[in-house]
């Protein structure tokens, strides 16, 4: 009877650790899960931020900029894309063509000195490319949290409790390759 028991406490203990492992696992995944979420609603805020300071910088620009309508119109269009944007891949398309779109701005600007001079300009200027590096930061751990996620959900024994979660991979925040170079800027009206 001492045998059986210890063997009874045995496979006792040896499936509650089995069972404790999985729970480990499986609050792991959630962990990644929410950290993905997290990470991409601190991007959506900052990117909603920029959003709303786009009409404001249009407006500011509009002025001075009277032979730049193409520019202009650009950023407005590019700002129209982000607010289209469902997926994270949509909104990344956005995001780097609206990154564009006021790089170009901000290069045409350049040869504008009363528009370079106004307070509100340089304002505006300053708090949307303060933007861009916090966007870039929190894209770069978004993509972190995203890869971690990916990987451990391929990985044996997670994979098995990824597919009891119906998880699946998540989109990376990619910026095209068309984006990764400099604007091509011509100044007509100059």
């Amino acid at each position: 009877m001492g045998i059986a028991l210890v063997l009874l406490i045995f496979l006792g203990m040896a499936a509650l650790g089995i069972v404790l492992f999985f729970v480990g696992i499986y609050n792991q995944l959630v962990h990644l899960k929410v950290s993905i979420e997290k990470a991409w609603a601190n991007i959506d805020v900052l990117l909603k931020q920029r959003y709303d300071e786009i009409p404001k910088l249009v407006q500011v620009c509009e002025g001075y900029m009277k032979y730049e309508r193409d520019t202009l119109e650009k950023v407005t269009l590019a700002r129209t894309k982000y607010l289209e944007a469902k997926t994270p891949s949509q909104v990344a398309q956005a995001d780097s063509g609206l990154a564009g779109a006021l790089k170009s701005l901000f290069a045409v600007a350049e040869n504008y000195p009363e528009l370079k001079a106004n307070e509100n300009f340089m304002q505006l200027q300053g708090r949307v490319s303060y933007l861009e590096n916090q966007i870039a930061d929190r894209r770069e751990f978004y993509n972190d949290s995203v890869a971690i996620f990916n990987t451990r959900i391929k990985q044996i024994p997670d994979v098995f409790i990824a597919n009891f979660l119906k998880y699946s991979e998540r989109e990376m925040f990619k910026v095209e390759t068309a984006h990764k170079t400099a604007p091509d800027i011509k100044f007509d009206g100059i």
